[in-house]
């Protein structure tokens, strides 16, 4: 049986959506923010390892805490954002629910086809939980921060990098911010990164 959704390119029977376990099916080339669930991007980024999975510890560190921290980084570095931001932050890596988590040299690799795709999937979750299509660039640039001074501890704590290595790759994080990560189960993660989101998007509306 044929899917409902047309076929891409390349042979017949193909197909361009996935199924979530919600029940919805996303087009990944037109993706629908009437397609686009929570429980969906929680239940996938609790079970996307950061690192391709080459970390410390009985559990994979998720996209999914990942995110969480991020969060609260972006808390100290702009204590005075609204909540939107503030969610904008938490599903900064929303798309890699879909696309998985990729290393950045494979990123770079692939190129602007992938940053379209991306970008394209990002402004229907935006859309989808009430934000704008894409963040201003200076809370982009807010992100980006607070997502390498994260990436600085997750690599120094738990991917085995030496604290000059990482320094090298991710710069210094600020002194005063200290970070200690313990990687959690997939299932305790869904369940704090929903809870996080619930509370935010409250604040927004």
């Amino acid at each position: 049986m044929k899917p409902a959704r047309p076929a891409v390119a390349g042979g017949e029977g193909q197909r361009a959506w996935q199924r979530m376990l919600s029940g919805r099916r996303l087009d990944l080339l037109n993706p629908s923010p009437f397609d686009v669930e929570i429980e969906d991007i929680a239940h996938g980024l609790a079970r996307v390892a950061r690192w391709n999975g080459q970390t410390l510890g009985p559990h994979a560190f998720s996209v999914a805490q990942h995110s969480l921290e991020v969060e609260k980084i972006c808390v100290k570095l702009a204590p005075d954002w609204p909540a939107k931001w503030r969610l904008a932050a938490l599903i900064h890596d929303a798309p890699e629910y879909v696309i998985g988590d990729m290393i950045s040299p494979f990123k770079a690799a692939l190129g602007l086809d992938y940053k379209a795709f991306e970008a394209k999937l990002e402004a229907a979750i935006h859309i989808r939980f009430g934000l704008p299509p894409h963040a201003p660039a200076v809370v982009k640039t807010v992100i980006k921060r607070a997502d390498i001074i994260c990436a600085y501890f997750e690599a120094t704590q738990l991917a085995g990098f030496s604290d000059k290595e990482a320094r090298q790759y991710f710069g210094a994080p600020p002194r005063a911010m200290m970070l200690k990560l313990t990687p959690k189960s997939t299932a305790e993660v869904e369940s704090l990164f929903l809870a996080r989101f619930r509370a935010l998007l409250a604040k927004v509306r």
